[in-house]
């Protein structure tokens, strides 16, 4: 069994403007910018990722964004290359989330395209999984995470596996106030966990971190976070106002 740093991302979606997030990064740097017993991720919208970016550098929180297109660059109007996000530092990118999977009818293949192009540019990939309420109700939560995991990790090999980050968003609990109960999460992240060992071993599989992805806040973190299995959170609603964040961190910070 491995010690897993705990890790908290914030997924800000499509909420604040550029002089909104510069405030909200300045109030998390203030209370959480020294903290080195959990990594702390945020994820802007594009507009915001360079003034965020230029005051998280050199400190201990890292930026992240919320998609990329997995080419390099050319006609893809709208779009943002892995490259790009590297020229702004960006270390993380979330992908393959429910909403893009969803809204904008994203496959499994397509969202595998863009994790090998963020492995080969060295970004982690924030790569989520998870099933809808239809899904659950008829008892097809596994068959579904393991379809996504799959064929989301496509050709990732054990070289570049250990920047892989999974996050288990269990659809009908995002935005929705619901939460899987602990045993429903632990058993779903265990699950993938499992699934990582036969894709990658089990030395690479005790290392990655699998993140929780659903309605996660301050109430319910402590009991979350204590699983075997749930390395953090990739926190919505929480991440956009600092005090909910700070303490969501606090909780990753005293989980064991």
């Amino acid at each position: 069994m491995t010690s897993r740093k705990k890790l908290i991302a914030g997924n800000w979606k499509m909420n604040k403007t550029s002089a909104d997030a510069v405030t909200l990064v300045k109030d998390l740097l203030l209370e959480v910018g020294k903290t080195t017993d959990v990594d702390i991720v945020v994820c802007p919208p594009f507009t915001a990722l360079e003034s965020v970016g230029k005051l998280l550098n050199g400190t201990l929180v890292k930026l992240g964004a919320q998609n990329m297109h997995p080419e390099k660059n050319g006609a893809f109007t709208g779009e943002i290359s892995a490259e790009m996000l590297r020229a702004l530092y960006a270390g993380y990118v979330i992908l393959g989330h429910s909403e893009r999977r969803s809204y904008f009818a994203e496959s499994d293949a397509f969202i595998n395209q863009k994790v090998i192009a963020a492995l080969k540019n060295q970004l982690r990939p924030i790569l989520c999984v998870g099933e809808t309420l239809a899904e659950r109700e008829s008892g097809a939560t596994l068959k579904v995470v393991q379809t996504q995991l799959e064929a989301g990790l496509e050709g990732v090999g054990k070289d570049l596996a250990p920047s892989l980050v999974i996050a288990y968003e269990p659809v009908w609990a995002i935005g929705t106030g619901k939460v899987a109960t602990t045993a429903q999460a632990q058993e779903v992240h265990a699950f993938i966990r499992s699934l990582l060992v036969k894709l990658f071993g089990e030395p690479v599989a005790q290392k990655l971190r699998i993140l929780y992805g659903g309605s996660m806040k301050p109430a319910n973190a402590p009991e979350l976070l204590a699983q075997a299995d749930i390395d953090g959170g990739l926190i919505g609603g929480a991440s956009l106002e600092s005090r909910s964040f700070v303490e969501l961190i606090r909780a990753a910070a005293a989980a064991k």
